[in-house]
């Protein structure tokens, strides 16, 4: 059976995709799911964030997506740039350098050049039951790559000034790919991060959220947490930095949440 591919994307920084990529990946390994993480963001930090120095890989996802050969000539592959995470069993990691950062360039005059994630990912999702995609902060080439190599996407949205901004470019993009390129895919579903209750704003931001998504918006929130903002300064998800962490709990909801969705619920 094919792996379930999950997309975290916003063209927004800072509202939390690479946390929640890491952190439901990590949730998935240690309920014995075979998870893999796909960094495809040139700041590498879903690479960083499991623990690895991104400046020590002779391969990477820009390797993958640029199609270039090894040095005997052979096609590089996810199987080849790959890395387990050692602390934990069943997650692994496919890399990303701040190479990543010119593939677009190079893409532009490529055969298929929405499509080079998707071919790539074909040749293992056989092999895993989730794979976890971290997307640039951009609706560029590289995020429809992302986009069109998923089966679902989620969208972090933070409890913030601006929430909203940006968001029907993003609608429109995922449209086009949905019409275009991958009509499998579908909104997992909208995730607040960064929220306090004990603040005006974070309420007003989830109702007006929940209002845009028009039923897509998950039940679990991400609260505003000082251990979940330490952890990857440690090279480690929340679940291994601290299990009792408010934000332990939130991710594991959630993880709950996907896998009760899969089952015929649906994000609220």
């Amino acid at each position: 059976m094919a792996a379930k591919i999950i997309a975290v994307c916003n063209q927004k920084g800072g509202v939390g995709k690479t946390t929640t990529a890491i952190n439901l990946a990590a949730c998935l390994a240690t309920l014995e799911y075979r998870t893999l993480v796909v960094d495809m963001d040139a700041q590498s930090n879903a690479t960083t964030g499991l623990g690895f120095d991104k400046d020590k890989f002779e391969a990477s996802m820009y390797d993958i997506v640029t199609e270039r050969a090894a040095r005997d000539g052979s096609p590089i592959g996810i199987r080849d740039i790959r890395v387990s995470v050692d602390f934990m069993n069943y997650l692994d990691l496919a890399p990303a350098t701040q190479e990543l950062a010119g593939a677009e360039i190079e893409l532009v005059n490529e055969i298929a050049r929405e499509k080079k994630l998707h071919t790539a990912l074909k040749q293992v999702e056989g092999e895993y039951d989730y794979i976890i995609i971290d997307s640039p902060p951009s609706l560029g080439l590289i995020t429809v790559n992302v986009l069109s190599a998923a089966t679902s996407v989620l969208i972090p949205v933070q409890c913030e000034y601006f929430a909203l901004e940006g968001l029907a470019a993003l609608f429109n993009t995922i449209h086009l790919v949905q019409r275009n390129l991958n009509p499998r895919l579908v909104i997992e579903g909208a995730l607040l991060t960064m929220y306090d209750g004990r603040l005006n704003l974070s309420r007003e931001v989830a109702e007006d959220v929940r209002s845009c998504f028009h039923g897509r918006v998950f039940e679990t929130v991400i609260t505003r947490s000082v251990k979940l903002s330490e952890a990857p300064s440690v090279g480690k998800p929340i679940i291994h930095y601290d299990i009792m962490s408010l934000g332990a709990k939130n991710y594991l909801s959630l993880t709950q949440e996907i896998m009760h969705n899969e089952q015929g619920g649906g994000a609220q």
